[in-house]
């Protein structure tokens, strides 16, 4: 995705969220629900059901499928996991031109060249204009072929963009649902959606605990005879430089002053020095 497009496509989600969620961070969510996954003629229900879960895992929850051979499916729904809800609520059509009839931006995935103008790029190069696509409120469709034909002419024809994986030219064989998993997850780390939900919530330690600890740390060297032939000023200095490093934690104060009270519990008492 070039600057212009990554500025554009940020600008128009800020806009998105702020409208509808004033004062909350940005569900990923509420981007992607303007996005679906069209599966042409998918040949084994397992693929449907394994693509369910790739989707589902990275945002997308709308599924659409296109003369299935055989779904609704059993298979389906083991290999989808914990993604039946985007099973049950999949849509099924006769046709392309069914599926994609409210959707203004369609991707044709394609691993093979094809006599068509239209652009072709990486899933990461397009995730930018298809998600600025969908923040506006427009309708996005990510189109996949059948597993062993692929679109046909007339499918991409119907498409506005080319979006093939790179991969190595000697052997090149993704299936169904890793394809579906590339391109979500291209388009849901674009999002915006950063790594702070899965982090433990970290409680720094104040300046007065981390000083209070740097005391006894030297209490506990000079009992030990640590600072024997060893200036206690410098040495005290690197080891300020060492845990400053690092950002105490609370926790982590509460650990290092728990070892240093038993050094000094086990350890013999050393005569002052002069």
């Amino acid at each position: 995705m070039n600057k212009k497009t990554r500025k554009r496509f940020r600008v128009l989600v800020s806009h998105h969220f702020n409208v509808i969620f004033p004062m909350m961070k940005p569900e990923a969510v509420d981007v992607l629900k303007n996005i679906r996954v069209v599966l042409a003629r998918p040949s084994h229900p397992g693929n449907i059901g394994s693509a369910a879960r790739a989707m589902k895992t990275m945002g997308l929850t709308r599924l659409t499928l296109v003369a299935p051979r055989d779904f609704p499916s059993a298979e389906a729904n083991t290999l989808a996991s914990g993604a039946v809800d985007v099973l049950e609520q999949a849509q099924v059509c006769a046709s392309l031109s069914d599926a994609l009839a409210d959707v203004t931006l369609a991707a044709a995935l394609t691993s093979r060249r094809r006599e068509i103008a239209a652009p072709l790029l990486t899933p990461r190069d397009a995730a930018g204009e298809l998600l600025a696509c969908a923040a506006q409120g427009q309708q996005v469709a990510l189109v996949f072929g059948n597993e062993t034909f692929g679109l046909s002419i007339e499918e991409v024809e119907q498409c506005n963009l080319l979006v093939t994986i790179p991969g190595n030219p000697d052997y090149f064989s993704l299936n169904l649902a890793q394809a579906v998993q590339v391109l979500a997850y291209e388009l849901f780390s674009q999002t915006g959606y950063g790594l702070d939900a899965l982090r433990q919530p970290v409680e720094h330690a104040s300046h007065a605990q981390v000083e209070g600890f740097y005391q006894h740390l030297e209490h506990t060297l000079q009992q030990i005879g640590f600072f024997e032939r060893r200036p206690p000023d410098r040495l005290m200095r690197r080891l300020r430089t060492l845990f400053n490093r690092s950002r105490l934690q609370r926790e982590e104060i509460d650990i290092l002053r728990g070892m240093l009270k038993q050094i000094e519990r086990h350890a013999p008492a050393q005569p002052p020095q002069p």
